[in-house]
């Protein structure tokens, strides 16, 4: 597959390393806070072969909830018809969507208005994190163009989560994820129970 043939090529250059692939069937923030992981466990001196095990063992525990605050590039990317972008428009809908088990983005409910879509996706948090509303993991944000709307949302669950591991980080989205989204996306990332269909 493409992820091995990345890695026989690297081996090529660097032939004593030992290289291990992870499909972490997230994205952005999602495998950043993967990453962020997996770092913090080499600095407590667990091996490549234990940290590659958990990868495996709980990526899907990692949770991808996002909403967006303007359709146009989910209309142009083909992601929802013109008709629904036009009458969420009309009618100030912000869906809520995540990430599914295989990786998929899946519109779960359909929310009137930012303070309403804001304070759903940190209910879903409290929902789905490990420990619920104890939850002692990181955090993190993307957002494309909309640092205000994603701090609001960073301060809404550090006033909830008062056991988490330091602050909530909020980042800025890719040019790749960007292009798809357009302005107005906030992303949530963080630990929890197994992501389903």
């Amino acid at each position: 597959n493409c992820y091995g043939g990345h890695r026989e090529q690297l081996l090529s250059v660097y032939p004593d390393r030992k290289i291990m692939i992870v499909d972490s069937l997230g994205a952005s923030s999602g495998y950043g806070l993967l990453t962020d992981m997996a770092a913090d466990m080499r600095d407590e001196g667990k091996t490549i072969e234990t940290v590659y095990d958990w990868l495996e063992e709980n990526k899907l525990n990692l949770h991808h909830w996002f909403f967006s605050t303007d359709l146009t590039h989910y209309k142009r990317g083909g992601r929802i018809s013109a008709a629904s972008a036009a009458v969420g428009g009309m009618l100030n809908i912000c869906p809520l969507m995540n990430m599914s088990y295989d990786g998929k983005l899946i519109p779960r409910k359909k929310m009137r208005g930012k303070k309403q879509v804001m304070n759903e996706i940190v209910n879903m948090m409290e929902v789905h994190a490990q420990d619920g509303i104890n939850y002692s993991g990181k955090c993190f944000i993307s957002n494309s163009a909309c640092y205000d709307d994603a701090r609001k949302v960073a301060d809404l669950i550090e006033g909830k989560f008062s056991a988490l591991n330091g602050r909530v980080m909020i980042n800025s989205v890719g040019a790749v994820i960007g292009a798809h989204t357009g302005p107005g996306t906030v992303a949530l990332f963080f630990l929890g129970d197994k992501r389903v269909d």
